[in-house]
């Protein structure tokens, strides 16, 4: 689905059922907006589902924002993009009458949702960031006010440092999140170990989320 009122290409199930939140789905290096749509449907039969395709391409592959090497972001582009992703999440969820999403983000896409709870804090009800790293050397002081956020690290993980994961989640923690943070042992590729933790994790944390909302 297009629409004249977004730059971003996206695909939106409808809910299936009440009392779930809705889920924004972000696709790491590489994938598109139809990537995490299984996943999200697993994760949360009953939820809305918002996936939208990042807008930077990386020898043609897209992504949410540009990086200098591998680890190494352009931070400039990263706060940049961060809020035009945020002002697709908070315009679109208005049109179609969805509350505030919980973030489902994968790599790339892990990372740019953890900027945006550091820059946007209102935009996110929570977020599930699978093999993130820290997005910002400095970023400003957000309150986030007890948002739920889980971290999955992989043990095995050839890109993401477990220290670089930890990091962000104390930085989420001073922020005042309520993080959760596990390390599986797997690599950098989803396993079905993140579909049980992130869906244990969802089913907890979904009402809390939708009476803040």
């Amino acid at each position: 689905m297009t629409s004249n009122e977004t730059p971003f290409v996206y695909r939106f199930v409808p809910a299936e059922g009440a009392g779930a939140p809705p889920l924004l789905l972000l696709h790491g290096t590489g994938g598109d907006e139809n990537d995490l749509l299984e996943l999200g449907r697993m994760l949360s039969p009953d939820s809305a589902l918002l996936s939208p395709r990042g807008r930077v391409l990386e020898n043609g592959m897209p992504r949410f924002f540009r990086r200098l090497a591998q680890g190494v972001f352009d931070e400039d582009d990263v706060r940049r993009r961060a809020a035009e992703l945020a002002d697709f999440v908070d315009s679109t969820r208005q049109r179609l009458g969805i509350a505030a999403p919980v973030a489902v983000g994968y790599s790339n896409g892990a990372n740019i949702a953890a900027a945006m709870m550091l820059l946007r804090p209102g935009t996110l009800a929570g977020a599930a960031l699978l093999r993130a790293m820290v997005p910002l050397s400095d970023p400003p002081r957000a309150n986030l006010a007890g948002a739920p956020v889980l971290i999955a690290s992989g043990q095995m993980d050839p890109i993401v440092p477990t220290s670089n994961s930890a990091r962000l989640a104390e930085m989420l923690r001073d922020a005042g999140a309520d993080v959760t943070r596990r390390t599986l042992p797997v690599g950098h590729q989803l396993s079905r170990a993140d579909l049980v933790l992130g869906k244990d994790w969802l089913e907890r944390v979904g009402k809390q989320t939708l009476q803040s909302a």
